[in-house]
């Protein structure tokens, strides 16, 4: 039994990590962390928990010395950079929900975070946690840095695409859309209700985070530099996401062949669904699952593909891919905890 810790756990990610590791077989929490609530019985922070984990959340000062096989970084941006030595040095694998250890180059997270990185080695070190790309190297990894919500839709929309000579790499554009869960569970103008309700509304068109995260990905794909067009969207809804890609195809072909191509590249992903002929991914039926579900489409007048991705941001796109990487670090089955249907919402 794998003893397992929670930093962040009072989080719309830290809570879905619980919610899915109580009926995990192969674990035991020993520990939570909430900075906010510290002192508070989990299930006084989310009352749906209540008799599936009872355990009071402490500072993640007062556990870094307890005992602990691997722990979940469920942390904000620039705040898990120190904590994850710590753990390291105690023989602790981390798994880290943050944006802090998935870019590979210093000068770029600097770029685009506006804080400069203080650990190259481990930035260097951190495996990429897309398990669908990166299942060896997780497999050993120490420290894994779990992928965004955008960069997961995305990349695995791509991913069949990008080392193939038939796609024009510099034609790539990316609209996704996130429910307003993906913005973390403290409260700003942008997402309360009366804002956000009956609107759909684009921001950080070109200049978002995830966009140096995607980029890397596909990079290295392609073993050549790939850049895209990425304009996220929040629309009225708490969770889910669904991201629409575009790529010019620079020879003929029909949605009955790509649609075979996608199926034999995702033939033994448990967790991506490649939708018949005509069917496009909709984030309804994601909703609470660890899938990707993945619609293609030929436009032949503009010889473009069009890849519709859906996954459930707080899932696929954070807690259930963390959880589907910490199987991989401790040799347990990969579906184990994960392997259900979502909900119709």
């Amino acid at each position: 039994m794998a003893k397992i810790g929670v930093a962040g756990a009072s989080g719309y990610t830290g809570f879905e990590l619980l919610r899915l590791l109580t009926n995990h077989p192969n674990i035991e929490i020993v520990f939570l962390t909430s900075e906010t609530y510290q002192g508070e019985d989990i299930s006084k922070v989310f009352p749906s928990i209540r008799g599936f984990v009872d355990k009071k959340l402490s500072s993640i000062e007062s556990v870094s010395s307890e005992a602990c096989d691997l722990v979940f970084l469920a942390l904000p941006h620039t705040t898990s950079m120190d904590k994850v030595p710590t753990f390291l040095s105690r023989g602790t694998k981390v798994i880290d929900l943050s944006a802090d250890y998935r870019l590979k180059d210093p000068t770029v997270f600097k770029d685009w975070y506006s804080f400069p990185h203080n650990q190259p080695a481990l930035l260097k070190e951190a495996v990429y946690g897309l398990p669908e790309i990166h299942r060896e190297k997780i497999k050993s990894a120490r420290l894994v840095a779990n992928p965004g919500c955008y960069p997961t839709s995305i990349t695995l929309a791509l991913a069949p695409l990008v080392t193939e000579d038939w796609v024009d790499l510099s034609s790539i554009i990316a609209d996704s859309m996130s429910g307003v869960s993906g913005a973390g569970r403290k409260g700003s103008l942008a997402t309360q209700f009366s804002e956000i309700n009956e609107g759909v509304s684009a921001y950080n068109i070109a200049v978002h985070r995830h966009t140096p995260e995607i980029e890397q990905e596909l990079s290295a794909l392609a073993k050549t530099n790939v850049l895209i067009s990425f304009s996220p969207h929040l629309v009225p809804m708490t969770r889910g996401m669904l991201s629409t890609v575009y790529i010019n195809l620079k020879q003929d072909m029909s949605s009955e062949n790509l649609i075979e191509y996608f199926q034999n590249f995702y033939k033994d992903e448990p967790f991506v669904r490649i939708l018949p002929l005509g069917e496009y991914a909709n984030s309804h039926f994601t909703v609470s699952s660890n899938f990707c579900d993945i619609g293609v489409h030929v436009d032949k007048r503009n010889q473009r593909a069009i890849i519709t991705s859906a996954i459930d941001n707080l899932i696929k796109g954070a807690s259930g891919q963390a959880v589907q990487n910490m199987n991989l670090m401790l040799g347990i089955s990969e579906t184990t905890g994960l392997n259900f249907p979502g909900i119709f919402p």
